[in-house]
Order: C-alpha cells, then sequence, then structure tokens
C-alpha cells in the first residue's frame, strides 16, 4: 500500500507526498492541497479494514467527532471522503514530533514542561467532554509537540459519544499501556478514563518509563486493573512530590477517585507550576490499589499500536504476589487456597484457549486450508542482505523496498515487512519491506529566486525530495522562478523530507479588493465571507485568540482591517474570542490545633461554589471563627457559593472539659477531719 500511496491524488486535490506514520488501523500521509495551495496531513485507513462496515463507520466518526471540536491544543480536520475504495482524513499539518519520541530521545522530561503539557492536554479534553465525546485512546503518540512547545492532541479514531449507540461492545479498543482500569474491562467509559490515560502520559514522560509493561497486550492491561505503580519519586527523586500527588490521583484505580473534571486537573497543574499549595499533598498509592481482576496473559500484536483486544471482563484471578502479600495461621486455610488457586488455574486455561481462538481469528488466523504454505521469516531488525537470502531461501520474494528515516532502527536494517513473520503464505509471494534510512536532519536550503531545474539540484543535493507546486503569482519574482518554498530555507527537516517550491507566475495585474466587515461572525461564517471575496485566511484553522467581552469564536479583528484595500493574493489573518477572562479566588483555611478544617478547593472560578468543613476533635470545641460566621462549637459544613473574593478562614478550638474540684481525689473522712480542724 505504502508504495502506491505516493503522487496519489484523492478527490482531484489532495496530492500524496511523502508518508509520515503509521498506526494500527491507518496509515498518516503528508499532501499537498492543490486547491488552497498548503500542505496538510491525509489519514488513510488500511485496506484490511476498508471492506469492515465497523471499521469504515468508526473512520467517518471520527472526521465528525473531530471536526467539532475547535481549540487550539486539537489538530483540526478539514475534510474527509472516499476515493475508490480508500477511505482518507485530511487534517491540519502539524510541525514537530510526537511526544513519545521526546521520550524515547531524552528520556525522563523536565517536569515543569511536562506540566505545561499536561496541563494543555487537559484543556483539549475539556473542549471534548464538553461536547460528550471521549477520546479513549490518550497516549503520548497522539501528542503532537510543535516547535514553539505548544501540543495538539490528535486522533479521535476510537473516540465515542456518551450517547453513541457504538460505544456499547464487548470490544476493547485503544492502547495496552494507556488503557484505564475500566477501559480494560469493557466497561462503559467517562471522561475519568482519559485522566487515567493522561495520568499514565504523564507518569511516563516524568519517569521516561511507563507505569506498568509486561511480554504482551493483555498482561499489561491486568496490570492496569490490579496493580498499583512504583511512586514516580521512587523511579526520578527529582519528581517535586506535588506534581507526584498529581499524577498519582490521576491514575487511582476507582474512576471517583480520580479529578472530578479535565478541568480541574488543569486547575492542579497550574497551582503547581504556579507555586500555589495543593489539597493533593497527602494523596497516597492506596488509592491506586487493587480492582477485580481478569483474565491470564497470552501474546498479542504489538502493543503499542491502538487495538482490539478481548474484553477482559471481571473474571477473578489471584491478585499480582509482587505487589500484595498474604498470610495464613492455619493449615486448614492454605489447602483451601491451593485447592482453589487449582480451580482457578483449570478456569484460566479454559478462558485462554477460548480467547486465544477470538484473537487467531482477530489476528488473521491461518484456515486449514492454508496448512500446505509456507510461514513467512519475521526479517524485522535484520540488514536488507540478510533479509533478502532469509526470504529467499524459504521461497519468497521480494517485493517494494523503501527506505524511511526511523529513531529506533539502525540504517539499513528493516524495519518493518508486508506480509508480517510468521503469517503463512504460497510460496513465490512477494514481500514488502521498509528499511530505516537512520536519523538525520539536515538544514533546508534556499531556492528561491532559482531556475526550476536548479532548485530541484539543490534539494536533491541538501539530501530532500523536490516536490513541485501549483504556480502562484508573484509581485516581486520573475515568472519561470521559484517564489516561494516550504519548508522555509534554514528550517531543520528530516533528510528525504519533501520540500515544496512554488514557481512564479508573475505579477497578476487585477483591480484591488476590500476587506470586509467579518467583526462578530462565527470563524466559518468569516472564512466563506471573505473566500467569496476572493481571500484566503493564512491563519485558517490556527486563528489567534483573546480574552473579549464576545462569546467565544467569534472574530474581533482582522489584519488587514476591515474595509482596507488588498491586492488580489493578499490573505487576512484573523483574531478570535476566548472568551470573557474568569477570574479565580484562592480559598485558604487554618487552625491552632483541636480539630480540623478543610476545604473542597484550594481555589475558585469568580460565581463559583466552594465548601468548608469543620471538625473539632474529642474533648475540643469551636472558640472562635474568622472569616465564617455562624458555625456552632460542633463545627459542621458550610458551603458558600457564588464566590467573588479571596476566601481566608482561622478557626481556634479549645478544651470542653471543666476545670478539676480543688477537693477532687480526698475521701469524706478526710473531709470531715478538715471541718473539725
Amino acid at each position: 500500500m505504502t508504495g502506491s500511496m505516493i503522487g496519489r491524488v484523492f478527490n482531484n486535490r489532495y496530492q500524496i507526498t511523502e508518508r509520515i506514520g503509521i498506526g494500527g488501523m491507518a496509515e498518516v500521509y503528508q499532501a499537498q492541497d492543490n486547491v488552497l495551495g498548503r500542505l496538510v496531513a491525509v489519514k488513510v485507513m488500511l485496506p484490511q479494514y476498508a471492506a469492515d462496515p465497523s471499521f469504515t463507520q468508526r473512520f467517518k466518526q471520527e472526521a465528525a467527532a473531530a471536526a467539532n471540536l475547535q481549540s487550539p491544543f486539537i489538530v483540526n480536520v478539514y475534510d474527509w471522503g472516499q476515493d475508490e475504495g480508500t477511505y482518507y482524513i485530511v487534517m491540519e499539518y502539524v510541525r514537530g514530533s510526537d511526544l513519545k519520541t521526546a521520550i524515547i530521545e531524552r528520556g525522563a522530561i523536565n517536569q515543569r514542561k511536562v506540566a505545561e503539557i499536561g496541563s494543555q492536554v487537559c484543556q483539549a479534553l475539556s473542549v471534548a467532554h464538553g461536547l460528550d465525546i471521549v477520546h479513549r485512546d490518550i497516549k503520548p503518540q497522539n501528542i503532537m509537540v510543535q516547535p514553539d512547545g505548544n501540543v495538539k492532541v490528535m486522533d479521535f479514531g476510537i473516540a465515542r459519544a456518551k450517547n453513541s449507540v457504538m460505544s456499547k461492545t464487548s470490544s476493547v479498543l485503544g492502547t495496552a499501556h494507556y488503557i484505564s482500569p475500566e477501559q480494560a474491562q469493557g466497561k462503559e467509559l467517562t471522561a475519568a478514563s482519559d485522566i487515567y490515560s493522561l495520568g499514565v502520559v504523564l507518569y511516563e514522560a516524568t519517569t521516561g518509563q511507563l507505569p506498568f509493561d509486561g511480554p504482551d497486550a493483555v498482561s499489561v492491561a491486568l496490570m492496569q486493573v490490579q496493580d498499583a505503580p512504583i511512586p514516580p519519586r521512587e523511579i526520578n527523586p527529582d519528581i517535586d512530590p506535588a506534581l507526584e500527588a498529581i499524577i498519582l490521583k490521576a491514575l487511582a484505580k476507582n474512576p471517583t477517585d480520580r479529578f472530578a473534571t479535565a478541568k480541574e486537573m488543569r486547575v492542579a497543574l497550574v497551582d503547581y507550576l504556579q507555586g500555589r499549595p495543593s489539597s493533593l499533598q497527602n494523596f497516597t498509592t492506596a488509592q491506586t490499589h487493587v480492582m477485580q481482576g481478569v483474565v491470564p496473559p497470552m501474546p498479542l500484536p504489538n502493543q503499542d499500536h491502538t487495538m482490539q483486544m478481548p474484553n477482559l471482563g471481571n473474571t477473578t484471578v489471584p491478585v499480582n504476589p509482587s505487589r500484595t502479600s498474604t498470610s495464613y495461621t492455619a493449615e486448614e486455610p492454605q489447602k483451601k487456597s491451593k485447592a482453589k488457586g487449582i480451580a482457578l488455574a483449570i478456569a484460566a486455561v479454559v478462558v485462554i484457549i477460548a480467547i486465544a481462538a477470538v484473537v487467531m481469528n482477530f489476528m488473521g488466523g491461518e484456515n486449514p486450508d492454508e496448512s500446505a504454505n509456507t510461514p513467512i521469516p519475521d526479517v524485522t531488525g535484520k540488514t536488507i542482505e540478510v533479509a533478502t537470502t532469509e526470504l529467499e531461501d524459504a521461497g519468497f520474494e521480494i517485493g517494494n523496498v523503501e527506505e524511511a528515516t526511523n529513531n529506533t532502527v539502525e540504517e539499513g536494517k528493516v524495519v518493518s515487512q508486508d506480509p508480517k513473520g510468521g503469517v503463512k503464505r504460497e510460496e513465490g509471494t512477494a514481500v514488502n519491506l521498509v528499511v530505516s534510512a537512520g536519523v538525520g536532519q539536515s538544514e533546508v536550503p534556499n531556492v528561491v529566486n532559482m531556475s526550476e531545474d536548479q532548485a530541484k539540484r539543490e534539494i536533491e543535493n541538501a539530501g530532500f525530495n523536490p516536490v513541485a507546486g501549483t504556480p502562484e503569482y508573484s509581485d516581486t519574482v520573475d515568472e519561470g522562478k521559484v517564489a516561494r518554498q516550504d519548508p522555509a530555507a534554514n528550517f531543520q527537516a528530516d533528510k528525504g523530507a519533501s520540500v515544496t517550491y512554488y514557481l512564479s507566475l508573475g505579477k497578476k495585474e487585477e483591480a484591488t479588493l476590500t476587506v470586509p466587515n467579518i467583526v462578530g461572525m462565527n470563524t466559518d461564517a468569516a472564512v466563506q465571507a471573505l473566500n467569496a471575496q476572493g481571500i484566503e485566511v493564512s491563519n485558517y484553522g490556527n486563528y489567534y485568540t483573546q480574552e473579549s467581552e464576545r462569546p467565544a469564536g467569534e472574530v474581533i479583528s482582522c489584519q488587514p482591517a476591515v474595509g482596507t484595500k488588498i491586492k488580489p493574493g493578499t490573505s487576512v489573518e484573523l483574531t478570535v474570542s476566548s472568551g470573557p477572562a474568569t477570574e479565580t479566588f484562592t480559598v485558604a483555611v487554618s487552625a491552632n490545633g483541636g480539630g480540623q478544617v478543610s476545604s473542597s478547593s484550594s481555589s475558585v472560578e469568580k460565581g463559583g461554589n466552594v465548601t468548608i468543613y469543620i471538625q473539632p476533635n474529642d474533648g475540643y470545641k469551636v472558640a472562635s471563627v474568622a472569616g465564617l460566621d455562624g458555625v456552632p462549637e460542633n463545627g459542621g459544613t458550610f458551603p458558600l457559593t457564588n464566590v467573588s473574593e479571596n476566601i481566608n478562614i482561622s478557626v481556634t478550638f479549645e478544651p470542653t472539659q471543666e476545670a478539676p474540684n480543688p477537693d477532687n481525689g480526698k475521701n469524706p473522712g478526710d473531709q470531715k477531719d478538715d471541718k473539725k480542724e
């Protein structure tokens, strides 16, 4: 498939130029939008799933779900469709690399940077959850880090609206290392599942390793359900306890013990970044402990990809002995436990056999009539010479051989093969190989003002792939020479990447255009109004934002301004309202001893609510309260509504016991003697 995609044009518009990634269900390509003259990313469903109605429905659902999500931290979806049986989605092309690559290359990342990334992902999730959309596959591979340090969340391929019929399925979709315990068990999901997955991402980013890892997907999912993670500071002692508490709360096994919303988690991360005290300081791993177990592990495909797994359900198995302890006080319980263990082991074997049948079917296992075919050798990680020899010796032929840059596989060795190793095929079948071109970046040369032949030579000599873009008019560059290039000169790009050059058509002498009044319109209406006048939006889908009294999403201003006369071909930049500024107040409580004072939150937005809890210890009562009226001696719960200022409450407790009687301890006879004296 990969070889045939390069150069293909979808819908007479999107020209595929380069493959930039592959997942469990689709490949992603860089493409040129020949209508708007911009780079885009095109996600193409793998052919083995195109004939499955459930997968095509999921693919359409991704486009519908993501297209409705408007956030600077979510990858924009522009278009989707079908071309000769191939389903595709057209998305914003994001420069940079995914967070997983950064973790692999650097190990543990600076914890403040991790908190910033987590805060931005929380903002993206708040938008999705606000529309009742649960992402279900939050992982570092789906978090793009841009050159400016900001992130964009992508891949809503298995996202589900809460009320979607398709969300109720016995299949478990996701990536084993990052799914929540309830997701592993096939239970109905809420926003709390995405919060758990984000907790795994933050854990991995701060420590450089995953909280749970194993030889196969099911064993990892089993750990998600029943094992407590090693506290991050035991791996990386430099992690701030406040950040560790946030991560552990997100990783709570019970969804109700996690943050109630992504917005609440973002507030906690912002409090940490700004050095404000957090109510999570005493959060421990106690709430990250065991839930009900699942079936024993078994081999499955690469668990780093989004995949369909057997529903782990609620089948009980012994908890991982390395994380818990069990003691016996008599011989009889030991015997009973041993007998119970044997019964469970027998039951587990039955379950394994049943699930193995399902998995083999899912993985495209061989049919009885294929038993005469020969297994294809697994040549991944081997040099192209060794791979060729092994495949030919086994009776197979070498198909297409492509090179691709790779951060983990040594140059000259096989990154992937199609069909995969172990699959049975007839002798003579061609095996396509992707070979690592190694890791390397180079500076993009400046080819502006060069002839086409000269520009192509310069691009090829620098190690890049020259691609001709749609010619365009230019007021400064003569006709036939390069007017513009993408990426720009001096940009650091991976060797082998495409550099698109745009030849000049010379000056275009036309009447001037007037920027129409688009202030107050939503972005879609504003873009349509500008396009109707022949004016393009240069920052389409990535608008500048600014707080204002206008509703979020409305255009505040544009540059050039409304009413300005501009030449044809001049683009306009939009500034969009992010809504009114939200004022946040702090909540501080203190006590002098003799009781406890706490609050439901350390901060609250203007007009919001917070609850104060006052509880005297035994033998104490409330003596006085500063900052809160009407508190009885026995304390209580006090909701504060419509907050409009900072809250500072101080409680003084005092003993309730009376002073001892001076005669206490004397017997009646002593008292009589005193009177006689």
